[in-house]
């Protein structure tokens, strides 16, 4: 089994498919600032290799992910925050610090570790659903996300040559310490164990784009398509519905 590594893999999704590769028997890399859950997913066993290391420091990223044996095939970037903007009223500080972990810190990661990057292997961006349309408060975090996918789309285009797959994940709202602090309902949510199963399989299968929950994330892509004063129109009755 091919070896493989993953960003965020200290909670939520990425934890979960961390222990799901582990459990199979496959060599994992996990990578987080967390040391207390790292130490728990090396408890997995000897084929887990815990990298501790800070995705927003470019040279803890270069150091950490310079010398990797065996070199991963498949590498799943998926860390990230989120914060919300209320009412409209933007916070730069608060913008800055979610691009910093969900785009600059995914482009840190992306260039430590690209000189290991062949023929046949596989980057996996987890973005997110939110990238296709936009929605109440979501100014920083479906911003960043939507630069997320930009940026997967085009390594996928630019990669290609050199034989090198990129898939975009886009999940919905999946049950993690993240969405947990949400203080909104959050329709058609799923349990980390069915994401993390969606994400396998999509790359088990080659997919370019990963989406799920089906229902949920077609719903959110067909609106998506939807002229901008149409969608802008639906997203102030989510307002409306909240207040």
């Amino acid at each position: 089994m091919n070896p493989i590594l993953i960003t965020g893999a200290t909670s939520g999704i990425g934890e979960q498919l961390a222990k799901d590769y582990a459990q199979s028997g496959q060599t994992v890399y996990v990578c987080g600032r967390n040391s207390a859950k790292l130490h728990e997913l090396v408890a997995l066993g000897k084929h887990v290799k815990p990298l501790q290391f800070d995705l927003t420091d470019l040279d803890s990223c270069k150091e950490a992910l310079q010398n990797l044996d065996p070199i991963p095939q498949t590498w799943v970037f998926n860390a990230g925050d989120c914060e919300y903007i209320d009412d409209g009223i933007v916070d730069a500080a608060l913008i800055k610090r979610v691009f910093t972990i969900n785009v600059i810190g995914l482009a840190n990661a992306i260039e430590g570790a690209q000189h290991h990057f062949s023929s046949g292997h596989q980057l996996v961006i987890v973005g997110s659903i939110a990238s296709e349309m936009a929605l109440p408060r979501a100014e920083a975090y479906g911003a960043s996300k939507a630069a997320v996918s930009y940026l997967s789309r085009t390594l996928a285009v630019d990669l290609a040559p050199k034989g090198i797959k990129v898939s975009t994940v886009f999940p919905g709202f999946v049950k993690t310490p993240l969405t947990d602090k949400n203080d909104f309902p959050m329709p058609m949510m799923i349990e980390v164990d069915e994401a993390a199963k969606a994400i396998k399989e999509g790359i088990e299968s080659g997919k370019t784009n990963i989406y799920f929950p089906k229902r949920f994330t077609w719903i959110l892509r067909i609106l998506g398509s939807l002229p901008y004063s149409l969608q802008h129109r639906l997203a102030k009755k989510l307002i409306k519905e909240k207040q």
